[in-house]
């Protein structure tokens, strides 16, 4: 049986789709450069959208995509809405995921763990 999804998560999905495209095709602000939208939640009254942001500066470069996020929030919220038709559009709030790098750091822990492992039981005792 399909999954259903609420319409709440169907517009989030949708202003993260817009917002993607928007920041990699519209945006000109060079403090931005590569981010990728990892995910949206947004309030049940539609008021605000807290945008996930992952950077391919690291998390050294956080608060100067912050600012050019920040900077271009009012372009962003108007193209938004000229491309999805909701009652409300929302403050848009842009928030640093800092998963994909945890992620990566107990990989590279683990990838550590399994190669002493082996290295103990191929040593000659």
């Amino acid at each position: 049986m399909p999954k259903e999804y609420s319409r709440s998560s169907r517009v989030a999905e949708q202003i993260r789709r817009e917002l993607a495209e928007l920041i990699q095709l519209d945006l000109k602000d060079p403090r931005v450069g590569l981010v990728t939208l990892t995910d949206v939640e947004i309030t049940p009254d539609y008021a605000h959208a807290k945008v996930y942001f992952s950077s391919f500066k690291g998390e050294a470069g956080v608060e100067e995509v912050l600012s050019g996020l920040g900077a271009a929030s009012g372009f962003l919220r108007r193209e938004l809405g000229r491309r999805v038709r909701i009652h409300t559009l929302p403050q848009l709030h842009f928030v640093y995921d800092r998963s994909v790098e945890q992620g990566d750091r107990l990989s590279r822990l683990i990838d550590n763990a399994v190669k002493s492992d082996q290295d103990a039981q191929h040593r000659p005792d």
